[in-house]
């Protein structure tokens, strides 16, 4: 749908017409529920305006009238492409409240997870890069690992996609053998794949001048924005919070945060490609600790926030005590106010909460970092093609979920 505009020039010129284009909101290019309306002269974008609001669903609200342990599948519905970050960032969060302290190798367990959940983000996001540059193999050689990474989902929680993976202190149930034979056919296999997934895609002309130099933001204006994750980085700031604001004992791996120069549209297909080698390092680097713990735990000690084993609830009077007041949720949650951020696959995915001792948050507040990329979207594609704009929201990772929470 489109309509015609009259532009008034100077008296002598000839006059011209642009069109107005909604891209969006039941478009297969937007990648999900939300509108933008260009002034195009031809194909090139003279303005663009962006509009939110086609899917929201009130989570935070919503949040507030749940018990803590809850809210985890609200979460599970922001960035669905990661969504176990999502998950570990609320346990995390809701822990830091707690005061609860967890093992080793539960925080090993997560990092392990989070990372194969930013490696099956990154993929499906420089996948559909390629698949808007008209080259759609290189998606499909990367989706037959993804499936292998949901199967650890599945394995661990009976899970895929919006995996409401874990519990406030822990995970529901301790990995099983099959768990790590996945992870190792999937460190083993999906390096080869990367590999000539960027054999096909990194040096192809075709592709970097698709790319280059499209969308692209400057350090200090992705700053201004409040940029943050592979968005940011690839402006040539080096901020990721696991570095800035080590949780879930990242401090204990060696990893290199990969860093752009120019902020554009193949800068960011680079830094996530590197990003999933560091991902992979961090996997193996955390699979080689576990062996050196306790293959017996899996979750803090912290009863009365942890649901006790059902075979427990049926014979023991203390677990079935706990098991009800979590249940109904009548465990005491401290009062305070924190704001805690995790570095998810798309950048910093914060949490602010209000606790003021009731059952359910007073406040919560979810800091998505789509929702900030979107607001520079209009300045990104100023000038460009019409083919371009595509490009640019795909590289900029715009997930509908997280966009409009």
């Amino acid at each position: 749908m489109s309509e015609q505009q009259h532009i008034t020039l100077p008296e002598g010129s000839i006059e011209r017409q642009t069109q107005t284009l909604n891209l969006g909101p039941t478009h297969p290019a937007t990648h999900g529920v939300f509108q933008n309306i260009l002034e195009i002269d031809g194909e090139r974008i003279v303005s663009s305006e962006s509009t939110v609001g086609y899917i929201h669903r009130a989570f935070e609200k919503i949040a507030e009238r749940r018990p803590y342990y809850q809210i985890t599948p609200l979460t599970d519905r922001l960035n669905y492409c990661s969504s176990p970050i999502n998950n570990m960032g609320w346990h995390l969060t809701v822990e830091k409240l707690l005061g609860v302290k967890t093992p080793k190798r539960v925080d090993y367990m997560r990092v392990v997870i989070m990372e194969l959940a930013r490696i099956t983000d990154h993929l499906i996001c420089n996948g559909v890069v390629g698949v808007d540059t008209g080259a759609f193999t290189g998606f499909l050689y990367l989706m037959k690992h993804r499936e292998v990474a949901y199967e650890v989902y599945e394995e661990i929680c009976g899970s895929r996609l919006t995996t409401n993976i874990g519990r406030v202190g822990g995970f529901e149930r301790n990995f099983t053998p099959a768990v790590f034979e996945k992870l190792e056919k999937f460190l083993k296999e999906f390096p080869v794949a990367l590999k000539e997934f960027e054999s096909l895609m990194t040096r192809n002309r075709i592709f970097m001048e698709r790319t280059q130099g499209v969308g692209a933001i400057s350090a200090e204006r992705a700053l201004n924005y409040g940029f943050t994750g592979p968005n940011l980085r690839a402006a040539g700031v080096d901020y990721d919070v696991r570095v800035a604001q080590p949780y879930s004992s990242y401090e204990d791996f060696d990893f290199t945060i990969p860093v752009g120069t120019t902020g554009d549209c193949y800068d960011r297909f680079l830094v996530r490609n590197a990003e999933m080698w560091e991902s992979l390092s961090i996997i193996r680097q955390a699979l080689d600790k576990m062996k050196t713990l306790p293959s017996d735990v899996w979750h803090a000690d912290v009863p009365a926030y942890y649901l006790p084993e059902k075979s427990d609830v049926y014979t023991k009077m203390e677990a079935l005590i706990y098991h009800f007041k979590i249940i109904m949720g009548e465990s005491d949650i401290l009062p305070g106010e924190l704001y805690n951020p995790v570095e998810g696959a798309n950048g910093e995915l914060g949490y602010y909460l209000i606790s003021d001792g009731g059952r359910s948050p007073y406040r919560l507040h979810f800091r998505r970092p789509c929702f900030i990329y979107y607001q520079a979207y209009a300045e990104l594609v100023k000038g460009a093609m019409l083919s371009d704009a595509i490009i640019c929201m795909s590289s900029l990772n715009l997930i509908a979920g997280e966009l409009d929470a």
